[in-house]
């Protein structure tokens, strides 16, 4: 009978608050994103050290911890419990580049096992060298098995279940607006951002949000003006555009006063969701004059999400 393994990779964060400091430290030493030609765990400590005390103070005020891992773990025993109709011997793990359980260890864990096929399967739709890339190579510097055996899944960022669960979770807020604005409602998709030099570079990542964008108003026949956006920039490079903060100030400037924001590239809520879209830019959205302002939650334990990764395993097994 043929074994198998899946291994869902993600971002991980901290899950206490003394935690935030280290798991920062993870970060800044990834050299798929800060590309330092020498002392990079030193700037990896410095940075880290510098930036906690701000990021604590964000932690503290969305509960003292990150829900990301939490999210992983269900979406995890979610998919075992569907894949197992399907496979009779398989294994679901989950992995996280920057805090635990971390991919070095269930690499190793999972070099040691007789499975005929191994499927890495990020959480993240959209391909980009910075997440899925990072993870992979990650992943491969640990990993002491028969690398045919891996299977490497790339990106599902037009998926229809997945487009599906996306469409779903957009229905279900916008009963939260009054009926009366609802048709009228602005869609402002946020996706995080990305150095611009990466997408000269040809990182799809960027090409990717837009058609997932693309897909999932064509899916719901363009029933609303939508928009486009992006978060969390950090650096003095320049990134892409427009960003979220601007974009709220235009919509509120074009007497626009009901958003419906749409976290695009992540599948859980977290720091980026919880702390600076729904606070950070719910007080831009007050001070600009928006009357309706709110943020669709993560993907988090939506059956039909883990049914498109069902899907996605399936035909890759």
């Amino acid at each position: 009978m043929p074994k198998y393994a899946v291994v869902l990779l993600n971002l991980g964060g901290p899950d206490s608050i003394s935690a935030v400091e280290p798991f920062l430290f993870n970060l800044f030493k990834d050299k798929d994103i800060f590309k330092i030609p020498f002392g990079q765990k030193l700037f990896a400590r410095i940075i880290s050290k510098m930036r906690a005390p701000k990021v604590r103070k964000k932690y503290e005020e969305i509960g003292g911890a990150s829900p990301i891992n939490l999210w992983t773990e269900i979406q995890r025993s979610m998919l075992r419990k569907k894949l197992s109709e399907e496979f009779l011997n398989i294994d679901v793990y989950a992995a996280m580049r920057y805090w635990k359980p971390a991919i070095k260890d269930v690499a190793i864990h999972v070099s040691n096992k007789d499975y005929d096929k191994i499927v890495l399967l990020p959480l993240y739709p959209h391909y980009s060298s910075t997440t899925t890339g990072s993870s992979f190579n990650q992943w491969k510097r640990y990993y002491k098995g028969d690398f045919s055996r891996l299977i490497f899944v790339n990106d599902y960022f037009d998926d229809e279940t997945y487009i599906l669960a996306l469409n779903k979770r957009i229905d279900e807020t916008l009963l939260k607006f009054p009926v009366q604005v609802r048709k009228k409602t602005q869609f402002l998709f946020s996706a995080h951002g990305t150095p611009l030099s990466l997408v000269k570079n040809g990182d799809p990542y960027n090409d990717q949000i837009k058609k997932t964008v693309s897909c999932v108003m064509k899916m719901r026949k363009f029933s609303h003006e939508h928009h486009l956006c992006y978060q969390s920039k950090v650096g003095p490079v320049k990134w892409l555009r427009p960003f979220a903060d601007e974009t709220i100030k235009t919509l509120a400037a074009q007497d626009k006063k009901n958003i419906l924001i749409i976290p695009v590239s992540f599948v859980s809520d977290h720091i980026e969701t919880l702390h600076e879209l729904n606070i950070e830019y719910r007080k831009i959205a007050e001070e600009s004059g928006i009357e309706n302002f709110i943020v669709m939650k993560g993907l988090n334990d939506s059956e039909t999400f883990v049914s498109a990764l069902n899907k996605i395993l399936v035909r890759h097994l």
